[in-house]
């Protein structure tokens, strides 16, 4: 099973798309790419669509084990991560696409059905099979949209409008229960956190300012994070600090302790330890190894 407290958790701002349409294929290998995708959020709606082998995919808290044909869809700001399992590799797609395309001051469908489920109103299943309503259908447009994507001759732009909007009116037509937004709530009230994190996790932190922002007193920004995350703020911090720590050891040539200082440890020593207990390698045998 994986652990989530091993994870972290940003907000990705970067803009996907070209050709003037919002919505592009990555295709990717866990671990040939990369070992994971952290936790992160962004606007866009995304489909992980597997094609290959098997991996766990974690949203909002919850922990999906994937295998090939597997589809999942996730909704903007929703909090994600891709990661391996075991010794197995997993190729997949990530399919983004902006559900603003579908908006129009003309048309009002877009916010009678389509609104509703961009703004996660609509209770709808993290991952699509076999045997989940939706799913022949999602797998039919998806491919559809795959061979349409490949060649991009002509209008091809509105080949893959048209087969979203009919794989949506699919999940319109069958989910319609509203969902108790609650949970969704307790994860927006700490998204100022993970964000102020991410643009400054090489600073001093404390869980006084971090309460702060977040507007609850210490004890109950404790609490609260940790009954949102299953982690504690600190674990949390280190666990984004040691994951950024990974990327300069590949990237870049500066010296461990040079790294361990940019990423916020003051201490070699416990950043050692902490990088064995996450990767179970030192820093030095995780570079040269990789």
């Amino acid at each position: 099973m994986i652990n989530i407290n091993e994870y972290q958790a940003i907000h990705e701002n970067v803009s996907h798309f070209d050709y003037n349409i919002a919505y592009n294929t990555y295709p990717c290998t866990i671990p040939l790419d990369f070992e994971s995708v952290p936790l992160h959020w962004h606007e866009d709606a995304e489909f992980i669509y597997i094609k290959k082998g098997k991996g766990v995919i974690i949203i909002d808290g919850e922990e999906h084990t994937v295998s090939a044909s597997d589809i999942a869809f996730i909704l903007p700001g929703k909090v994600h991560g891709i990661f391996q399992v075991d010794d197995e590799s997993m190729e997949y797609e990530n399919i983004l696409f902006d559900g603003k395309i579908f908006s129009s001051s003309l048309d009002d469908f877009y916010d009678s059905f389509l609104l509703p489920f961009f703004e996660n109103a609509v209770e709808i299943p993290h991952i699509f099979q076999k045997g989940v309503p939706g799913y022949e259908s999602m797998r039919r447009y998806l491919d559809a949209n795959d061979n349409i994507s490949s060649h991009r001759e002509g209008a091809w732009g509105l080949a893959i409008k048209g087969n979203l909007y009919l794989l949506l009116f699919d999940l319109v037509t069958l989910y319609e229960k509203k969902i108790d937004s609650s949970n969704r709530k307790k994860i927006d009230k700490l998204k100022p956190v993970i964000k102020h994190v991410e643009l400054h996790y090489s600073e001093p932190a404390t869980v006084a300012e971090m309460a702060d922002i977040a507007g609850f007193s210490e004890s109950h920004f404790m609490r609260f994070f940790k009954d949102t995350f299953g982690v504690s703020f600190i674990t949390y911090l280190n666990d984004y600090r040691l994951s950024m720590a990974a990327r300069l050891l590949l990237s870049s040539e500066d010296t461990i302790l040079d790294i361990s200082q940019q990423v916020g440890f003051e201490n070699l020593s416990h950043f050692n330890r902490k990088f064995k207990e996450k990767y179970n390698k030192t820093p030095k045998e995780y570079r040269i190894n990789k």
